[in-house]
């Protein structure tokens, strides 16, 4: 940024240091770095200010005075998302949540959690488990990102199939509105029809309707027991033969149903210190996981019959059961370390889409026919939660093409996938969210009257585009970030 842009935005620094205290502004450049940097290195965020609120009031005043300003507001909560959402364009003020990270309360006998928007969502998993009880949202970035983020995106992760994504975890918020009034929706509550879902307004919407400080979420009994297993298939449509096999055996037990391709396994073997768990290659491998809160269930007994069946019937071919707590983190690592050998393995051009779960085999069949005629030699590094239709259909650079060529052709291959997806009533945006990296090709696949709908909310409650301006929706005559 240059220093007169820095210094036009003095005077609003002034004001911000005088309402919410000097140590909660930060101005200097080398203090503001570290919120600038995105986690995919495809963005690069500008500010002059970003505030580090320790309340949801004194949140609602910086909102207050940046909506007299009209300046918007960029959230960011553990800044691990994929698609931009919390990457400031030099014309808004970055709110970090990192100093609002209290948790507030866990009740054991209702089964909630009542959590800041700044909580980790690893030490909000501890501190369920501290009282015997289970917050089974889990992603792969659980050690650094946040509830506020899990919520603005309505992150998934490996155990939506079973207890469902943020939304469905989530039982009450509060929230800081575009004019710096808190909405206390803070309700421990499974049943209310008192009118509208207002907290649903703000799930998902990436901070541009509001920004959740607070959350109050469902808890389930601690797990007792959980059986894990590594299994090698030779189509896609056996993994779903065999997800339907799972649940009707386990009594619908699965937590888990993970599905990898060999070439996504091979590169982290190869650059993410990951070790196959048998030495044979298979096109195809699911990670699937059994668990249950009781202790009188043989779910080892009932997990060994399936795979029995799976193995007679021809579903798989090969599998690993995990004997140990160990064993069972070492395969989780070999899926959860996918995002990082992609990095090393060279340039990526990532799809997060969503189908019906029966024409998953339809679309990567389909996408992969239509991208490796586009690009010979293209890598398909397919993977995902299959139980819930959830593909990160990814492609990896041509062996010998260098990264910056290959994306360069990232809109070109958009434009081949995501089609095919919406072909079957499916999304090009399953639980990454929208952010900078959609913001522009969203629109094409909204109809007109979901468009009309999304603006008459925002200009409702956002009429100023003061909130995450450009992200989600954009409103006319408002910049778009």
């Amino acid at each position: 940024m240059s220093e007169a842009v820095i210094e036009s935005f003095s005077p609003l620094a002034e004001r911000l240091a005088n309402a919410l205290g000097t140590r909660a502004v930060i101005t200097e450049a080398d203090a503001r770095e570290k919120y600038l940097v995105e986690e995919r290195g495809l963005f690069r965020g500008e500010a002059a200010i970003v505030i580090v609120p320790e309340t949801a009031a004194d949140l609602a005043k910086a909102v207050a005075i940046c909506a007299e300003e009209g300046v918007g507001m960029v959230p960011q909560g553990g800044n691990t998302g994929l698609v931009g959402g919390s990457v400031t364009s030099g014309r808004e003020v970055l709110v970090s949540f990192e100093k609002m990270n209290r948790i507030r309360e866990v009740d054991a006998t209702n089964f909630t959690i009542t959590v800041e928007a700044g909580a980790i969502l690893a030490d909000v998993q501890a501190a369920a488990a501290a009282q015997d009880c289970f917050f089974p949202l889990s992603l792969g970035a659980e050690g650094s990102c946040t509830i506020g983020g899990n919520i603005a995106s309505n992150a998934g992760g490996i155990s939506v199939l079973k207890y469902g994504n943020a939304r469905d975890l989530t039982l009450g918020l509060e929230v800081v509105l575009p004019d710096g009034q808190i909405w206390d929706g803070m309700r421990p509550l499974y049943k209310d029809n008192s009118g509208y879902s207002l907290k649903n307004l703000f799930i998902g919407s990436e901070g541009s309707l509001g920004f959740v400080t607070a959350a109050v979420l469902k808890l389930y009994p601690r797990r007792r027991q959980i059986q894990t297993a590594y299994c090698a298939l030779a189509t896609v449509e056996s993994a779903l033969e065999l997800l339907a096999l799972a649940r009707r055996r386990s009594g619908d037990q699965v937590t888990a149903f993970e599905l990898m391709s060999e070439f996504s396994l091979s590169i982290v073997c190869a650059h993410a210190d990951g070790q196959r768990p048998s030495a044979e290659v298979h096109p195809w491998y699911a990670l699937i996981e059994l668990s249950t809160s009781r202790d009188g269930d043989d779910l080892r007994a009932t997990f060994e019959a399936l795979l029995e069946e799976a193995f007679e019937s021809g579903l798989i071919s090969d599998a690993v059961v995990a004997e140990t707590i160990d064993q069972a983190q070492r395969l989780w690592r070999l899926r959860e370390g996918i995002p990082e050998a992609q990095k090393r393995a060279g340039g990526s051009i990532k799809h997060d889409i969503s189908v019906p779960v029966s024409a998953i085999p339809r679309f990567i069949a389909e996408a992969s026919q239509a991208v490796e005629a586009y690009m010979p030699g293209i890598h398909v590094c397919a993977f995902g939660h299959v139980g819930d239709g959830n593909v990160h259909y990814n492609l990896t650079q041509p062996d010998g093409m260098a990264k910056e060529a290959f994306l360069e052709h990232w809109e070109a291959v958009n434009d081949i996938v995501h089609p095919i997806a919406m072909a079957m009533n499916g999304s090009i945006s399953a639980e990454h969210g929208i952010g900078l990296l959609k913001a522009q090709e969203i629109d094409r696949y909204r109809s007109k009257s979901e468009q009309a709908l999304m603006r008459t909310i925002k200009r409702a409650l956002d009429p100023r585009s003061i909130m995450n301006p450009g992200k989600t929706v954009a409103i006319e005559g408002k910049a778009a970030g």
